[in-house]
């Protein structure tokens, strides 16, 4: 899917805007791989920087996270109903009254939201190692 040429927003917000729609709509679903920065380029006819921006946006939602030289994935933060949850960081108690967070509930939220990210983080680098191993056992088992 192409955005619409008469969308007023930056390419990159335009990009993110459509992955988030593939992501929310199951296209793509939680531990898939995204398609690669030159298969986004080609898709909505962006540059590399580009596509590279519209994927830290949704990075930045907790939408998505990369794996260092193997891609970005669809996070799999769900909630009880099997809904995909955002998390997001606030980078200012101001940018979270903003956002309608209760002021007495920004330093607990922060700190619980930092600890579930760290862990969150922890996971995806021991499931990154475990689908090497798979890998490896597939390879040999091919030998």
């Amino acid at each position: 899917m192409t955005p619409p040429s008469h969308d007023p927003r930056p390419p990159y917000q335009q990009a993110a805007e459509a992955i988030r729609s593939d992501i929310k709509a199951g296209k793509i679903k939680p531990g898939e791989q995204l398609p690669s920065h030159r298969e986004l380029q080609e898709r909505f006819g962006i540059a590399n920087m580009t596509a590279r921006s519209a994927l830290r946006v949704l990075r930045d939602e907790g939408l998505i996270y990369t794996v260092q030289g193997r891609g970005s994935y669809v996070a799999d933060v769900v909630g009880p109903g099997g809904e995909q949850i955002e998390i997001k960081r606030y980078t200012s108690p101001a940018s979270a009254i903003r956002a309608g967070v209760d002021p007495a509930d920004i330093e607990t939220a922060g700190s619980l939201t930092e600890a579930l990210l760290e862990v969150r983080e922890q996971l995806r680098t021991l499931n990154a190692e475990v689908q090497t191993l798979k890998q490896e056992v597939a390879d040999l088992k091919s030998r």
